[in-house]
C-alpha cells in the first residue's frame, strides 16, 4: 500500500502512457503474389550463381555441397514465408492529423507523421507492380527519419490517397517544417 502522502492527489495530472493502435488498413491481398514473384526473381538469381560456381570449381571441399544446400533452401524458405508474413504486418491509415504506417518482417518500423509536417506526395507503379496492379506511395516530411512508404496499395486506393493527402495537405497553413 502507498503511504497517503506519496499518493497523489486528485487534481494531480499522471501521464499513463497510451499503446499506439495498429493502423486500419492492410495493404493490397495482391501484394502477396507481387512479393512472392520479386522473392523469386531474386532467389532465382542466387541459385543460378550458387549453382554456376558449385559446378566451375573442381576438386570440390565435402563442405562445398552443404554449402550449395543452404544457397538453394535459404531463399526457398524466404519466398514461401516473406510475403505472408509481410502482408500480415504491412498496414496504413490516414487520419485526419497524421499517418500512420507499420512495415517489415524481420524488423518491424511504425512510422506516425502529422500531416502538417506532409512536404510531398509521391506514387510509384513499377513493370510488375503494374502487372499486379499495385502502387506504392511516399511521403515526404520534414522528418529526420525520412519519407513513410506505402508499398502495395491497390493503384485506385494510391491514386485516392495522393489526392486526400494533397488537399488535406493543401487546406493546411505553414509550410511543413
Amino acid at each position: 500500500m502507498i503511504p497517503a502522502a506519496s499518493q497523489p492527489s486528485p487534481d494531480t495530472h499522471v501521464d499513463i502512457p497510451v499503446a499506439l493502435r495498429e493502423p486500419a488498413h492492410q495493404v493490397s491481398p495482391r501484394a502477396v503474389p507481387y512479393w512472392r514473384v520479386t522473392a523469386l526473381i531474386t532467389a532465382s538469381v542466387v541459385w543460378i550463381a550458387a549453382l554456376t560456381t558449385y559446378a566451375l570449381v573442381p576438386q570440390r571441399p565435402w563442405w562445398s555441397t552443404l554449402l550449395l544446400a543452404v544457397a538453394l533452401l535459404a531463399p526457398l524458405a524466404h519466398v514461401l514465408v516473406m510475403p505472408t508474413l509481410r502482408f500480415r504486418i504491412h498496414r496504413w491509415e490516414v487520419t485526419p492529423t497524421a499517418i500512420h504506417t507499420r512495415a517489415g518482417w524481420l524488423t518491424i518500423e511504425n512510422r506516425v507523421a502529422p500531416l502538417s509536417r506532409v512536404q510531398t506526395v509521391d506514387s510509384t507503379q513499377g513493370v510488375l507492380m503494374r502487372v499486379f496492379g499495385l502502387a506504392s506511395l511516399t511521403v515526404t516530411t520534414a522528418s529526420a527519419a525520412g519519407p513513410i512508404t506505402i508499398d502495395c496499395l491497390d493503384h485506385e486506393d494510391a491514386r485516392r490517397l495522393v489526392q486526400e493527402l494533397t488537399e488535406i495537405t493543401g487546406a493546411s497553413e505553414g509550410d511543413a517544417t
